[in-house]
């Protein structure tokens, strides 16, 4: 019996993978004998297969059965996930990680992945989320991770779609049937007095951060992003990330003045090229994500608020409830927010404070 392979053990037997300068990985056939000849398979992992049955003259059917989940996650990343938004590429690239760590440990084929197997993911996940939280010493109430596991179960439903489309697989999506986890929305409304006690702790550029997206109802990454050059004609001219819908948020009262207050701020600071973005830190520079959570974080903790009470991404919430309160136009907060429907804006604003009714008499 010949040695077992100590690396690449995905692969059939007689074929090898070698990672060339250029970091491509090319496949080769080995033919045998004293001299370990081999043939070139190519570097498409799914026709140096089929080669290497030909050569073999193996049945077709071997050939669907060693294309592995990573392979079709490979597959997927390169011709679907340039499709989405980049923060959702970002997202799905780290669930990608948390998918392998599962269905790649040991390879895994498409052939032999079934929907009980997603059931003993969305299980493994939870579990593996809560393990952490106990380890930093954090409380776990028991529903932990049960966003993240739909979120990755959804992506495996994705992943398959494609591998089904590129002739990987014509085995039924296993997503079918299996249910995901109940999820509860976030429904907490920031209060005046909470805002304003995470506030007064927190440093300028947080402040001006708060203010901006309570202000606009913009979603952080949209308010990142903003740049001088985006404030023409008296508006604030924003392409959102997420759904690439154009806004043009008038620059008037309060939000007139808080653009006052960041410019003068930054043309105070010297001895350095200031960024045009509209949001900076101390010396000047684009105030990443990072960044803005940490602090962000840090001003909560010292106004003794937890995570729970107080989110950022709640302030888009907080200014089209408020929006709503003192317009009585909901309309108004839906188009602030940037909604394609009504009741998209009802479900966003109604379970942050509920529906205000009159009394009986």
């Amino acid at each position: 019996m010949g040695r077992k392979p100590s690396k690449n053990s995905n692969l059939p037997r007689g074929m090898r993978a070698r990672v060339q300068r250029s970091g491509t990985i090319y496949y080769y056939y080995e033919i045998g004998g004293e001299t370990r000849k081999e043939i070139s398979l190519g570097s498409n992992y799914v026709e140096a297969v089929r080669k290497w049955a030909e050569l073999e003259a193996a049945p077709p059917v071997i050939v669907t059965k060693v294309v592995t989940f990573r392979y079709a996650c490979e597959v997927y990343q390169k011709k679907y996930l340039i499709e989405n938004a980049p923060k959702t590429r970002e997202e799905k690239l780290r669930q990608l990680e948390t998918l392998l760590e599962f269905f790649d440990n040991p390879p895994a084929p498409l052939a032999e992945i079934k929907p009980i197997h997603v059931k003993q993911f969305l299980a493994w996940r939870v579990q593996r989320t809560q393990e952490s939280l106990r380890k930093k010493g954090e409380a776990v109430e028991g529903n932990e991770g049960r966003v993240a596991a739909n979120r990755e179960k959804s992506l495996i439903s994705h992943i398959w779609n494609a591998a089904r489309a590129e002739g990987l697989t014509d085995l039924p999506n296993p997503c079918a049937g299996i249910k995901s986890f109940r999820e509860v929305g976030r429904d907490t409304y920031v209060y005046d007095d909470a805002f304003q006690a995470v506030w007064e702790k927190a440093d300028l550029p947080t402040r001006e951060a708060m203010d901006l997206a309570y202000l606009t109802g913009g979603r952080p990454a949209d308010l990142l992003k903003i740049d001088e050059m985006h404030l023409r004609d008296g508006d604030i001219e924003i392409r959102q990330n997420k759904t690439g819908h154009k806004l043009r948020i008038a620059i008037k009262g309060e939000l007139s003045a808080l653009i006052d207050r960041i410019r003068a701020r930054k043309r105070a600071i010297t001895g350095v090229v200031v960024s045009t973005k509209l949001l900076v830190n101390e010396e000047g520079q684009p105030l990443s994500k990072y960044a803005l959570r940490f602090r962000f974080d840090a001003a909560r903790s010292a106004a003794g608020l937890s995570g729970h009470e107080f989110q950022f991404r709640d302030l888009r919430a907080k200014a089209a409830t408020d929006k709503t309160d003192k317009t009585k136009d909901i309309r108004k907060a839906q188009q602030q927010l940037g909604h394609t429907s009504i009741t998209m804006t009802e479900t966003y604003v109604r379970k942050r404070r509920g529906h205000k009714v009159l009394p009986t008499k």
